[in-house]
């Protein structure tokens, strides 16, 4: 059953709501102080929430399959808890939880316990969960039920932004708006300073173990994954995935196809965003055992690869790839074989092509400035957006919808159904 943008938006504020009050509590008997166990200030864990629109949207497919449901909300849910601690980590050079005095432990990042746990809260979410609360909202007139989510999102926005202030002590360049006015200059950095120096001093408060060592400090020697750097990844990434999956089908298959995801070129956006995003999780960890980087690699692939076709799914109505008839799969859309694609591909990446690719990639911006990322830039955005505009209109064909404005007529002109059918070979319409 799909719901309205509010009705998720009502979803993601009751998730992070109740979170709050769970953590909250069980962390305050546990420390017998009072522990406010949320990024944001306010009554909100919102990473529970956007886990729960997360499997809510990308899980609905198992809804009706016990063991896949909790298997699928143990997979998403345990990644997100990984990307979401090692980017805090990022933010601060802490761990803002660490789970390595517990056993089964990954990274200190997510245990197994937990893992379970995800499990079953996904499972009674998505099963009786979300229909109860939505249920609840549909009490509401329409007009105040959207007031007060929309209330709730200028709340939410107004103490993240706060939260996010004083990570990045923001407080310190907001005054520099104002350069004209010394008094409001003055009163900008107090008032600032205040709001950050509390949120800091809760975060401390509710997150003992941020006052450890910083274990994410960069190496003085180790240069930086840049956003260019990570955009270079991002097309090289695409370009190799590409390559990779076309001569994979040559040797299984037995014929050449396009793999591509983009209507100008040989580029994988899936493989691309996957490079780029590991890398970016990832670079810091290079000196770690391989066994690491493998294991990493087959969740959050599995996870990502997962999302990705459900994602596709729901915005262009058309299924790109299909694991069916492959054994242990999971609803088609991944399965154990290429999962462990995944990780040797995150090995061989991190441990060996990254640090060369790295090096290339400095030189080549150093000889050439901004001039040629920025005219790759402008060629990646509009192949995107063409891309997604071709995807568009081939799924409003195929439900009988005519082309009315110019740019429909355009794109149906230049990408009619036999090349879209050439590029994209294998895309199944839902």
């Amino acid at each position: 059953m799909g719901y309205t943008f509010y009705e998720t938006v009502m979803l993601f504020f009751a998730y992070s709501f109740f979170a709050w009050i769970v953590e909250t509590a069980v962390a305050t008997v546990k420390e017998k102080d009072f522990k406010n166990r949320g990024f944001a200030s306010g009554p909100f864990c919102f990473l529970y929430g956007f886990t729960g629109v997360l499997l809510t949207v990308f899980l609905q497919d198992l809804k009706e399959d016990t063991f896949f449901l909790f298997l699928g909300s143990v997979i998403v849910a345990t990644a997100v808890e990984w990307y979401a601690g090692k980017l805090l980590a990022r933010m601060k050079c802490k761990k803002w939880w660490d789970y390595s005095a517990k056993k089964w432990n990954f990274d200190g990042y997510i245990c197994l316990q937990y893992s379970l746990l995800w499990g079953i809260l996904g499972f009674l979410a998505l099963r009786y969960g979300n229909e109860l609360l939505v249920g609840l909202y549909r009490q509401m007139p329409a007009v105040v039920g959207q007031v007060v989510v929309c209330g709730l999102m200028a709340v939410g926005w107004i103490d993240l932004a706060g939260s996010l202030m004083s990570v990045y002590h923001m407080e310190e360049k907001l005054p520099l708006l104002f350069g004209w006015n010394r008094k409001l200059q003055v009163w900008t950095y107090r008032f600032a300073s205040g709001i950050s120096g509390h949120i800091e001093e809760r975060f401390v408060r509710s997150y003992p173990v941020m006052l450890g060592e910083k274990e994410e400090e960069q190496e003085q020697d180790e240069e930086p994954c840049s956003a260019v750097q990570l955009f270079w990844l991002f097309v090289i990434g695409a370009f190799l995935g590409d390559l990779v999956e076309t001569v994979f089908c040559r040797l299984t298959a037995g014929v050449w196809m396009s793999r591509s995801s983009l209507v100008w070129g040989d580029f994988s956006v899936v493989w691309g965003l996957a490079v780029a995003l590991a890398t970016a999780l990832l670079y810091k960890d290079r000196e770690k055992p391989d066994s690491y980087i493998f294991w990493t690699g087959v969740l959050l692939g599995g996870a990502y690869e997962y999302i990705c076709s459900v994602f596709t799914e729901i915005f262009f109505g058309q299924v790109f790839w299909d694991y069916s008839a492959m054994p242990f799969n999971l609803g088609g859309r991944v399965n154990l074989l290429y999962c462990f694609f995944w990780g040797i591909a995150a090995v061989v990446w991190i441990k060996g092509l990254y640090p060369l690719l790295a090096h290339g990639i400095g030189w080549i911006v150093k000889k050439t400035g901004w001039a040629l990322t920025a005219l790759l830039v402008c060629f990646m955005a509009a192949n995107l957006c063409v891309s997604v505009l071709a995807l568009v209109r081939y799924d409003a064909r195929a439900n009988g919808i005519a082309a009315e404005s110019k740019w429909e007529q355009r794109i149906d002109a230049y990408f009619g159904d036999a090349v879209m059918k050439q590029i994209y070979p294998n895309a199944i319409r839902q």
